[in-house]
């Protein structure tokens, strides 16, 4: 046997050179043998006084610990105690004191337990915070599950390069992130930490790299937040529980897309329910292992991939409460399958059934777009013409898609061409890329094209009869874009005007480079492309012609956009060139709301005093009179003190109405931002604001408002307001609600005016959120107020006060959550104001009917009527009346008659 070099023969280290030389002197070989004794000696040394370590710190873990009497820890030699194990050199190797109802806390003296390969102590009671373990290389098991643990240190896992189990679930930890130093544990084969408090990102060391072993990932019941890592692809999962991922508040905090799962092969069982992740179901045809897929409530959109239906190895799968399009699946018997009715957007509750081709062609456009949860959410049902977000019909047939500003991203599928009909297709100010498809130049009836405000390069296709509107690509007519493409999103011009915008016709002409230029910083100046076979820089245009009364839409306005040189006056207001025409003459069909502040300043007559209708903090409000007569209201903000909030107040006002579209709320007719000039236009409401009719009524010669204009002057600020928190297609806060910023109209009919301080309300389905103080101050709680002395209070007025002043006490609540919705203000104010009454006092007689009498006795005076001889058939079934024996037919309803009769016993 050999001993670094040395040869052992007869009990004694003699060194292989001694063999060959024996005529050395004896005394070097006495003089080895101690030497070699006394490395013996220092070695068996440090062997105890290590083991001297492990009985310490077990002495110390078991000082920190209420152990129960079953637990029998008492022998001196902790290799000797309970539920501990040591190797030969009585080093501790496993502590398993799992359910055994221990309490107390973990010392900082485990981390010298170098030696330690097992720890469990799960479902007990041990607190405290978790001491660091770093420096455990040979720990391969952690088990602390269900205890009262209160903190993980951010160093934990350092240095467990073994570690190949960890179970921390259901501990009340204070919130901590997985710490780096996990990724030390290549052998990690199961990580376990559901509901343990975990909050921040995913890590992106979660990889094949850091760990190809693993087959367990459970952290269900966290606050994970964000999407997954890219590196998830590469595990080789089997397990994977994400669910129920939300903040304090309750927020559902992981997100983004499943599209990692493709890629994940090996998965068996799949839990990412209670989140908020969005886009479409990934094709799992690869997944042909996969047994169980909860994906419910989630924001998923698109259609279920087929392939999902015929994974043999599949047993559970939950797809309810999403936004889900398409047909809804039909799974195999032996799948059980939780689809509730009326929890996603399927176009048809019958498995497999199929939906209709308009309905197939709609959800594929929105492929390329990721199927935005926006429309999977309102396109529901399998009829496209029934209300369906961004779709107009005529005649069952969609001529028109809208889909301006709707923040889309992606490419423009070729499917639109499969939509014959169409002759509007509008995605202008989104943040689309690509190019414009040449099939789109195969619609048949397709007119208009707006792809305006995008990130779109290369050629435009020749369209023969389509206008097409493609300005504000920076690199469109270009091979490929740029390596940082320049945003095209939404601008806050984007949005649609009422119908009154239309009346806004005037010829602006020779519009100046300054003026120009300032147009083009955002608010739709129309610059012209010449037509040629290489790109050309836009130039600025010279005359702008806005026509108000053409073929088109009566929303929409029909500009027309010349080039230099070029005469107007020559330009039909009927003529459409398509984008490959001769001509230097663009004309495009949008909702502009952009208006020339010298049309502005025509109708105010030069913004003079006598046509001031208002003062605010931030500017004057004008009346305007457009040459056919109509009014409009002018908001000039004061330039002067108008500072960053008023300019905030300023694009919120926009930004909000060209978003937002209701009766009882004032409509934006478009605004002006000419270098300091910044100017709104609305409808004009000529009886002004409600405050006047309010406080001020005598100075002005107005009646007081009675009790009932009253109720339907708060039922129509309700409606309005109902609106903006919960029906729009984005939730709205007014934030400043005030008499003076509800204007009354010719009919006494109010809308809410004035958007500055609007906020939009966070999703995720909260019902209340805190926000920064803002508003009026000044107006005190109803309980204060004394009734208005103008109002002629009798009983049923006097009732009807009682119920609004009841109903205004609840809304002023100090708890949030006692407050009423809007929803229920609408209802309570449309009770008062909308009581039945009978139209006339016999109305119950209309068909010869009298309550008092028994059916015989009616059917006689119908008889006796004549009613019978015309509108009755009396070989019907029969009837044996009360207190007659005789049986008397029963006549059919006479026609028209809402009411039929039943017998006592129901039949």
């Amino acid at each position: 046997m050999f001993i670094q070099g040395m040869t052992f023969t007869g009990g004694t280290l003699v060194p292989e050179m001694l063999i060959e030389c024996p005529r050395i002197s004896a005394l070097v070989l006495v003089y080895l043998k101690i030497t070699v004794l006394s490395l013996l000696l220092l070695l068996v040394s440090a062997a105890a006084q290590t083991a001297a370590s492990d009985v310490e710190a077990m002495q110390q873990l078991k000082q920190s610990l209420k152990l129960p009497s079953t637990l029998d820890w008492s022998n001196p030699d902790p290799c000797k105690w309970a539920k501990v194990r040591c190797d030969p050199e009585q080093r501790v190797t496993r502590i398993q004191i799992g359910g055994q109802g221990v309490s107390g806390f973990l010392p900082a003296s485990i981390a010298n337990l170098t030696n330690l390969q097992v720890f469990e102590v799960m479902n007990n009671g041990l607190s405290g915070p978790l001491p660091s373990l770093s420096g455990l290389g040979s720990l391969q098991t952690l088990n602390l599950h269900d205890n009262k643990f209160s903190s993980v240190p951010p160093n934990f896992f350092d240095g467990m390069s073994s570690l190949q189990e960890v179970y921390l679930d259901k501990n009340p930890f204070s919130p901590w992130a997985i710490p780096e130093g996990l990724k030390a544990a290549s052998t990690l084969k199961n990580f376990s930490a559901n509901s343990a408090s975990i909050v921040g990102k995913i890590p992106d060391f979660f990889n094949s790299d850091a760990f190809p072993s693993i087959i367990n990932l459970r952290l269900s019941g966290n606050s994970l937040q964000g999407g997954f890592p890219s590196g998830f692809a590469t595990l080789g999962l089997q397990s994977l529980w994400l669910n129920g991922q939300t903040d304090s508040k309750g927020a559902r905090t992981l997100n983004g897309t499943i599209e990692v799962l493709r890629n994940m092969t090996d998965l068996v069982q799949v839990w990412l329910n209670m989140n908020g992740l969005t886009g479409p179901i990934p094709d799992l045809s690869g997944l042909t292992v996969l047994q169980d897929l909860n994906l419910r409530d989630n924001r998923l959109t698109g259609p279920v991939p087929p392939s999902l239906t015929k994974l043999p190895s599949l047993k559970v799968v939950n797809v309810t409460n999403n936004a889900l399009q398409g047909p809804k699946p039909a799974f195999p018997k032996t799948v059980a399958a939780d689809m509730l009715s009326g929890q996603n957007s399927f176009c048809s509750e019958q498995p497999g059934a199929d939906c209709d081709s308009r309905v197939n062609t709609l959800v594929s456009v929105m492929e390329p777009f990721g199927y935005p949860l926006k429309f999977a959410s309102n396109w529901k049902g399998n009829d496209p013409c029934a209300n369906w977000l961004g779709i107009i019909c005529s005649n069952k047939n969609i001529t028109v898609i809208n889909l301006q500003g709707q923040g889309l991203s992606g490419y423009i599928s070729t499917n639109f061409a499969a939509l014959t009909s169409l002759l509007t297709l509008n995605l202008a100010h989104n943040n689309i890329t690509g190019t414009i498809p040449d099939e789109l130049t195969k619609m048949p009836n397709l007119k208009t094209l707006d792809v305006s405000y995008n990130r779109l390069y290369g050629k435009v296709p020749n369209f023969p009869h389509t206008s097409v509107n493609y300005y504000g690509n920076a690199d469109i007519g270009k091979d490929r874009p740029r390596a940082s493409p320049a945003g095209g999103g939404s601008s806050a011009g984007a949005g649609p005007t009422s119908g009154k915008s239309s009346k806004i016709g005037i010829v602006v002409g020779a519009v100046a480079g300054g003026v120009c230029a300032a147009f083009v910083a955002g608010l739709l100046l129309f610059c012209f492309l010449k037509r040629s076979k290489q790109y050309v820089k836009p130039q600025c245009i010279n005359t702008v012609v806005i026509h108000p009364n053409h073929s088109g839409s009566d929303d929409a306005v029909k500009i027309t956009v010349t080039g230099a040189g070029v005469n107007p006056k020559s330009v039909s207001e009927g003529h459409s060139e398509g984008s490959s025409g001769p001509t230097d003459v663009h004309v495009i069909e949008t909702n502009n709301m952009v208006i020339s502040i010298q049309v502005l300043r025509n109708v105010t007559n030069n913004f003079s005093e006598e046509n001031v209708l208002g003062k605010g903090g931030f500017g004057t409000v004008y009346k305007g009179e457009l040459r056919d007569g109509t009014k409009i209201a002018v908001k000039r903000m004061n330039t002067g003190v108008l500072g960053d909030k008023g300019l905030a107040e300023f694009k919120s006002e926009i930004d909000v109405l060209t978003k937002v579209r209701h009766r009882h709320l004032v409509a934006l007719l478009g605004y002006c931002l000419d270098g300091d000039e910044k100017l709104l236009v609305y409808e004009y409401l000529p009886q002004g604001a409600l405050s006047r009719h309010l406080f001020s009524w005598k100075e002005e010669g107005l009646q007081p408002l009675e009790w009932k204009q009253r109720l339907t002057i708060a039922l129509d600020v309700a409606r309005g307001v109902e609106y903006l928190h919960s029906l729009a297609h984005q939730s709205f806060i007014h934030r400043d609600l005030k008499p003076s910023n509800i204007l009354l109209g010719e009919d006494m009919r109010a809308k809410v005016a004035d958007f500055g301080l609007v906020r939009l309300a966070p999703d995720g389905g909260k019902t209340s959120i805190e926000t920064r103080l803002a508003g009026t101050f000044g107006y005190l709680a109803p309980e204060y107020a004394a009734i208005d002395p103008t109002l002629d209070l009798d009983l049923e007025t006097r009732a009807s006060v009682d119920t609004v002043a009841e109903l205004a006490g609840h809304c002023c609540a100090r708890e949030p959550q006692q407050r009423p919705e809007m929803g229920h203000a609408v209802n309570v104010l449309s009770s008062l104001t909308d009581k039945w009454k009978p139209s006339e006092a016999d109305s119950e007689d209309i068909y010869g009917i009298d309550l008092d009498m028994n059916l015989p006795q009616a059917l006689k005076k119908w008889q006796a009527l004549g009613i019978g001889d015309s509108n009755f058939d009396l070989s019907s079934s029969s009837f044996l009346a009360s207190g007659d024996n005789t049986q008397t037919s029963i006549p059919t309803r006479p026609s028209g008659f809402a009411e039929s009769f039943t017998s006592a016993d129901g039949r």
